[in-house]
């Protein structure tokens, strides 16, 4: 297979959409390694980010199997388009996770934490991977370093630039576009209404980062009012 520009592209989405979604992670890698010693604390770091990659790995093709199963392309879709709101809508999540006091804990936090949390960015990932584990593998090989060692940078970035919450909602909900487009039950719809085809994907952009950026609207008028 040589590489193109839709392989690069695809590569480019499961970096931006791990990026985007792993700022969670980041903070539980912080929290699970503060209690440690600085030599043990990048050992702890390096090792658990490590494990947590090969096993989001593993589980992201168990995912993207998962993926052929009649309709559950039309459901991941769906989901996406409600984690993409959810990212878009912010709301401040706390994180209750114990400091690990020995390298085996940390590890043992940070891997168990991934898993738990990585749900929605192995979804992302396995509709953006269009079902090639090499695209994941390769995607996840350029992200995870720059959420480990950039994740404070990538907060800062966020707080400070608000564009870029929604230019990371929209591609997140591109990619559910691309899910439901491909739902192998739907293509006869589409078929009949290729226009609709054509326009599916910029539509739902526009609709899914127009509402988040309302409800934030709402909700800072609701805030302001209030003070």
């Amino acid at each position: 297979m040589s590489f193109d520009l839709g392989i690069l592209i695809s590569i480019l989405k499961i970096i931006i959409i791990d990026i985007i979604l792993g700022g969670d992670n980041a903070v539980v890698i912080a929290l699970a390694c503060r209690r440690l010693p600085e030599r043990q604390r990048n050992r702890a770091i390096f090792i658990g980010t490590g494990l947590a990659v090969i096993l989001r790995i593993g589980l992201t093709a168990m995912v993207v199997s998962l993926l052929n199963i009649p309709y559950l392309l039309l459901a991941g879709g769906v989901f996406l388009i409600l984690i993409a709101l959810r990212l878009i809508t912010n709301k401040e999540e706390k994180h209750d996770v114990k400091a690990g006091t020995s390298l085996f804990t940390a590890v043992r936090t940070i891997v168990f934490a991934d898993v738990v949390m990585g749900l929605d960015n192995m979804l992302a990932i396995a509709g953006a991977s269009k079902g090639h584990i090499g695209f994941i593998a390769v995607g996840l090989f350029f992200s995870v370093p720059i959420i480990v060692w950039g994740s404070k940078l990538i907060l800062i970035a966020m707080e400070h630039l608000p564009l870029l919450i929604y230019v990371g909602g929209g591609v997140l909900v591109y990619t559910a576009s691309e899910m439901i487009l491909g739902e192998p039950m739907l293509q006869p719809f589409f078929m009949n209404y290729q226009k609709l085809m054509f326009y599916f994907s910029p539509l739902l952009i526009v609709s899914v980062v127009a509402l988040g950026w309302l409800s934030n609207l709402f909700s800072s008028n609701r805030m302001t009012g209030k003070s």
